[in-house]
């Protein structure tokens, strides 16, 4: 007791150990969240910095279309079904299997 008044009942006291208490977890999950980030997977082209996944993702679509043009040719579109869901899986497909075999 300090004159007569417990410190832990004093106003604000209770926001400052909250905020001391809450500030050391925060900390140490920001640290060990900036400790993963090694080197960020980047292309440089033509003097600008691209992520990967832009490139995967662009190759990924490129593949999609193109096997689209091989199922027109062969007649296989006609018993694909959905359309509008085979061909974003299979260019996510795609850029997900670039992104595996080249940055995992």
């Amino acid at each position: 007791m300090q004159n007569g008044r417990d410190i832990n009942t004093t106003p604000g006291s209770a926001s400052r150990r909250i905020l001391r208490v809450a500030t050391a977890p925060v900390s140490f999950a920001a640290a060990v969240m900036l400790a993963g980030c090694s080197r960020a997977p980047t292309f440089n082209i033509l003097g600008s910095f691209f992520p990967a996944w832009i490139l995967c993702s662009v190759i990924g679509i490129l593949l999609a279309v193109a096997l689209r043009l091989f199922f027109v040719r062969i007649k296989l579109e006609a018993q694909l079904k959905p359309l509008i869901l085979v061909y974003p899986c299979l260019a996510l497909f795609f850029t997900f299997t670039l992104w595996l075999l080249f940055f995992s």
